[in-house]
């Protein structure tokens, strides 16, 4: 099962920093591309960023573009999120997921964390 945990509060101002953590158990992640999604309300659920798993590739949404990056630490068998420079723009509700080797888009994703808000304001 993917498991989303926080790294810091859940409410961040604008232009703070939150890291994120997307962790299995029973399962290595090393095998599946890792996305990072959010939902928002009255909005669909957008892939916010991706890391493959057979090049460690990665690839963001134009939206978050030198703000938010993502990594991934075998030994913790844990994908991260860092997200920085924070906009209110940004709050939603993200949700990490499991998708075959290449990031192939929202639709290639089938195991899904339980996910987790974030709200960005002053």
């Amino acid at each position: 099962q993917v498991q989303l945990v926080e790294s810091a509060e859940n409410l961040v101002q604008p232009g703070g920093s939150l890291r994120l953590s997307c962790a299995a158990s029973g399962f290595t992640l090393d095998y599946y591309a890792i996305g990072w999604f959010r939902q928002a309300p009255g909005k669909e659920r957008e892939e916010v960023s991706c890391i493959s798993s057979n090049d460690g590739s990665t690839s963001y949404a134009d939206s978050v573009k030198g703000r938010f990056f993502i990594s991934r630490d075998k030994p913790k068998n844990t994908v991260y999120l860092q997200m920085n420079s924070l906009k209110p723009e940004d709050t939603a509700v993200y949700f990490c997921a499991t998708g075959p080797t290449w990031c192939r888009g929202l639709e290639s994703f089938g195991t899904w964390g339980q996910g987790t808000q974030v709200t960005v304001s002053s």
